[in-house]
């Protein structure tokens, strides 16, 4: 019998906790109605007996606390709400618990934002990580010993498991139940939850934010030119002049500034631009592609691919309720 616990963390997001406990005790489900005997001892385990959620809207009622939890095999982080820095305050007294379990053996699997619980701990340090995308950047300023794998749903180093945003933490969860039990009980399980089994990438639901979020007003200036211009073809020589500094210096203050060179900013901007086309409009690929400044149909499809996960036509397909009716 396999012991998971799942931790309750004070400001984790309720669907989080609930649905690996759903998922291993439906697993059971299924071993018992196949004549087999259940694999996992499932709990949910906290500093408290009762945690309050949704500012006291939820309530949830640990099995049992975890000064109680000597030993197991598989710790839930679950997602963690609200301002991070905050949400990983109020859980410090469980990272003794978390790395203790880690020293005896156990796998730690994160889910989502639960990353930033796991990260407290300083086990990822050196390690690979995965987390939502629309927090990649924040957490690489908390912890910038991780390094965070873009783009990735499940992320596996050492037993430590991470995930990447919001309902991506199922393929994770899938993923351990194969692990445990075997491909059959894992595809039986994808298919009772609706779960594509086997998507391991979040880049199609990613959304470029821009990174505007620091105080370099060069840097700022030439960021609002980039999406001003998509589309123009624009030189890191060109964003050097408009912003009157040396090419070197712009090149390393943009780096510093976005988490992104000039090219990749660039690029992102302007497959952002096309993802929005895509998704709205009745424009053919070459139209969209002319657009946003490229004109190399190939290159164009490879980069597209590379920093979504699907060819440009799979995205409208997928993306766009017009396109699919004119298929």
């Amino acid at each position: 019998m396999k012991k998971v616990s799942i931790l309750v963390p004070e400001s984790s997001v309720m669907q989080a906790v609930a649905d690996p406990q759903y998922l291993f005790a439906t697993v059971n489900q299924f071993l018992i109605s196949a004549g087999k005997p259940p694999l996992f001892d499932v709990e949910l385990v906290g500093v408290k007996k009762e945690v309050k959620l949704n500012n006291g809207m939820f309530s949830v009622h640990t099995n049992r606390q975890l000064k109680e939890v000597k030993k197991t095999d598989l710790v839930f982080i679950p997602a963690l709400f609200g301002d991070m820095p905050a949400a990983v305050a109020k859980n410090k007294a469980a990272i003794p618990w978390i790395i203790g379990q880690y020293n005896q053996g156990a796998e730690i699997a994160s889910l989502c934002v639960g990353a930033f619980l796991l990260a407290s701990t300083g086990l990822l340090n050196g390690k690979k990580c995965s987390t939502h995308w629309g927090f990649q950047n924040e957490f690489r300023e908390m912890y910038p010993g991780v390094e965070v794998v873009e783009g990735n749903i499940v992320t596996e180093e050492k037993r430590l498991y991470s995930s990447g945003g919001a309902n991506s933490y199922w393929n994770l969860l899938l993923h351990l139940v194969e692990k445990y039990t075997n491909r059959e009980t894992a595809i039986l399980a994808s298919k009772y939850f609706a779960i594509d089994i086997d998507r391991d990438s979040q880049a199609t639901f990613a959304m470029f934010k821009g990174q505007k979020d620091h105080n370099d007003k060069e840097i700022l200036k030439a960021q609002e030119y980039i999406e001003k211009n998509i589309h123009e073809k624009i030189s890191t020589d060109e964003l050097a002049k408009i912003t009157a500094t040396g090419r070197r210096t712009f090149e390393r203050r943009f780096k510093q500034a976005t988490n992104n060179s000039v090219l990749e900013y660039i690029q992102r901007i302007k497959i952002e631009a096309a993802k929005r086309q895509f998704e709205s409009s009745r424009k053919n690929i070459n139209e969209v592609m002319y657009e946003v400044g490229y004109t190399d149909t190939k290159a164009f499809r490879d980069l597209f691919k590379k920093l979504t996960g699907l060819t440009p036509i799979e995205y409208r397909n997928k993306y766009n309720k017009m396109a699919m009716l004119h298929a």
